[in-house]
C-alpha cells in the first residue's frame, strides 16, 4: 500500500509584470517538492495545472488573468498533420539519447544560442553555467535530459548537438520541462517541434496517456504553435476537457498566419521570474 502524501504548505508570489501578456501582471501559488513522495506529490498537482522548476511546484493565480491554460496532447488518438508528417521525415536521422540529468558545456553552448537568437534580451540570457546546472541537476523527482544529435561520420564518435529536452517522468505521460534546440540550422528547420512530436512517440511507446506541454496563453503569439497538436486537451475549472475540433482549427489557422515562433520556456519562465525569486512571498491562507 502506497503511504499517504502530507499535504504541502502553498505560498503566494507578489505580483510582477507578466513576460507573455504587455500590461498584465503575473502572479503564482507554489510549493516545494522534497521527501520520498515527491514524484507522487509533482503526479498529483500536474493533473490540476501544476509545473516543475528546479524543486517547486508552481502555477499561475493572477488577480484580474486566466490567459495561461494547462494543455496536454492525447497521445493514443494524436494524428500528425501532413507538415508534422515531413518535420519527423527530415528529421528521422537523429540520434536521441536519454542521459541522467546532468548538465554539459556543450549543453550550455546550444543554450546561449538559441537563447540569442529567440529570445534576445529574456531573462534567461543572464544564466550563467551554475544557473543551467540548478536548471538541470536541482530535481527532487524522476527527470532525464534528452539529447538529439546528428549522425557522426564514423558512426561512433558522437554526433553534433542539435536539440536537448529537459523532460519529467510522470505516472499517466511526459511533461517537457524546458527544451531548446540550434536556432540557425540551415537544413533541419522545425527542431523544437520534431522534440514535440518525439516525446509523444516516446509517450506511446512507454504506454502513457499524455504529453504536457505546460500552458498555452491566449493572446500570446509564442505560445500559439501549441495548438497544432491534435488533440489537445485543456484544464478548465470543470476538469480536463479537450478543444472543440472547430475551436483548435480556429486557432490553428490564425496560429498559421502569424510568423512563426516556437517558446519553450515553461510559463512564468524560469529566470523571468520562479517562485520565491521575486522577493516578498507569503503562505496561502
Amino acid at each position: 500500500m502506497t503511504a499517504p502524501v502530507r499535504f504541502p504548505r502553498f505560498f503566494v508570489t507578489s505580483p510582477a509584470p507578466c513576460p507573455y501578456l504587455p500590461g498584465k501582471s503575473e502572479r503564482k501559488v507554489f510549493t516545494e517538492l522534497k521527501g520520498p513522495h515527491a514524484d507522487s506529490l509533482n503526479d498529483a498537482l500536474s493533473r490540476i495545472g501544476f509545473r516543475r522548476s528546479q524543486t517547486v511546484a508552481y502555477r499561475p493565480s493572477c488577480l484580474e488573468c486566466n490567459a495561461c491554460v494547462s494543455v496536454r496532447v492525447v497521445v493514443d488518438e494524436f494524428a500528425p498533420s501532413s507538415t508534422q508528417k515531413r518535420n519527423m521525415k527530415r528529421n528521422s536521422d537523429l540520434v536521441a539519447t536519454i542521459c541522467r540529468p546532468w548538465s554539459t558545456e556543450e549543453q550550455f553552448e546550444l543554450l546561449q544560442r538559441y537563447l540569442g537568437v529567440r529570445h534576445p534580451g529574456g531573462g534567461m540570457t543572464t544564466m550563467d553555467e551554475v544557473d543551467f546546472a540548478d536548471m538541470v541537476e536541482h530535481t527532487p523527482v524522476t527527470s532525464y535530459v534528452i539529447e538529439y544529435r546528428e549522425p557522426s561520420e564514423d558512426g561512433k564518435t558522437p554526433g553534433r548537438l542539435v536539440g536537448v529536452c529537459l523532460t519529467d517522468r510522470q505516472g499517466d505521460g511526459l511533461s517537457m520541462i524546458y527544451s531548446f534546440y540550434d536556432p540557425d540550422h540551415a537544413k533541419r528547420s522545425g527542431l523544437g517541434n520534431f522534440i514535440i512530436l518525439d516525446h509523444i512517440a516516446r509517450a506511446r511507446e512507454m504506454g502513457l496517456a499524455y504529453v504536457y506541454l505546460g500552458y498555452w496563453v491566449d493572446g500570446s503569439t509564442r505560445m500559439q504553435y501549441k495548438v497544432r497538436y491534435r488533440p489537445l486537451e485543456k484544464l478548465s475549472p470543470e476538469g480536463w476537457e479537450r478543444f472543440a475540433p472547430g475551436e483548435q482549427e480556429a486557432l490553428i489557422a490564425e496560429a498559421s498566419r502569424t510568423p512563426k515562433q516556437v517558446s519553450d520556456a515553461p510559463a512564468g519562465g524560469l529566470k523571468d521570474g520562479m517562485p520565491g525569486e521575486q522577493g516578498q512571498y507569503r503562505p496561502v491562507e
